[in-house]
């Protein structure tokens, strides 16, 4: 049985229930990491994967509430489909079209994306400020909008775009742009990466490359220095091409697996109001990479 899935307590009439939606949802870490969380707090609380395939998402939904199901994760690929399912979605969620994470009181389910958040909470342990940090950010997709947008809310002075699409950075620059009218926001070929990452300090892969082995670099080894901070927001492989190269040049790095960790931390204070424990689910989950 693998650590903290033991159940803690005898299930009751009592005990709240929370739970995940996607298909396929067996490789998720979600339901490791809250059940452990809950128990840790002594929550009278059970965490459930649900398989629910693509054309039942409103039923399912609607279930949950009927069931009294007090809060949800939902990952691929329903994560835009709830959207226009639920009450009310919280303006990063909106912006970002994606909901990773449901609550649900009184029959009312409120939608929020925990991207950012999550993204943030291992940069909040380093020393840096971000109100002195420029960030090339590569990628112009879903998780690039969440990652801009929490960046710009921590104060970060400038923001470079760097992806392989000029048109999707445009676009997700313009709306950046609304949204943060103050903001200094480039876009660059993603053929100048290289020479753009010289004047910034953040670097962020928000892409999918480092997935596969024999993904081409994302960024020339050279191009990498000491002061950098280098964040690849992939996960598996927990150690990807770009940070090894980053590591033997000397930066400080970041890995992918820290953002997840994140994202289920602000899930369970929006439900619970309850501190995740993140060093023992760094204990739990780091092996299993």
């Amino acid at each position: 049985m693998a650590p903290g899935s033991e159940l803690a307590c005898a299930i009751s009439g009592s005990t709240r229930l929370y739970g995940i939606f996607g298909h396929p949802i067996t490789h998720s870490l979600s339901p490791l990491m809250q059940t452990f969380a809950f128990q840790h707090h002594h929550l009278d609380c059970l965490y459930v994967p649900f398989p629910v395939q693509p054309g039942h998402l409103p039923q399912a939904l609607t279930g949950a509430i009927a069931l009294g199901i007090c809060g949800l994760n939902v990952t691929i690929p329903h994560k835009e489909a709830i959207l226009p399912l639920l009450d009310d979605v919280s303006p990063e969620a909106e912006f970002i079209g994606a909901v990773n994470t449901v609550d649900i009181r009184d029959g009312r389910t409120i939608g929020y994306n925990t991207d950012g958040t999550g993204f943030l909470m291992p940069l909040q342990e380093l020393p840096l400020s971000f109100a002195g940090t420029p960030a090339l950010v590569l990628g112009a997709g879903g998780a690039s909008r969440a990652v801009t947008m929490a960046l710009l809310q921590a104060g970060c002075p400038e923001l470079t775009l760097c992806n392989r699409t000029p048109e999707r950075a445009h676009r997700l620059s313009g709306d950046l742009r609304e949204r943060f009218p103050q903001a200094r926001i480039n876009c660059v070929p993603f053929e100048h990466a290289a020479a753009a990452a010289r004047s910034h300090i953040l670097m962020v892969n928000t892409t999918a490359v480092g997935l596969h082995p024999g993904d081409p670099q994302l960024l020339p080894e050279t191009a990498l220095r000491p002061e950098h901070v280098v964040y690849d927001i992939v996960y598996r492989p927990m150690h990807t091409e770009l940070l090894q190269a980053a590591k033997q040049r000397g930066a400080t790095i970041v890995l992918g697996i820290e953002m997840l960790i994140g994202q289920g931390a602000e899930a369970f204070r929006i439900w619970t109001d309850h501190t995740f424990p993140t060093a023992a689910i760094r204990n739990l989950v780091y092996p299993l990479i």
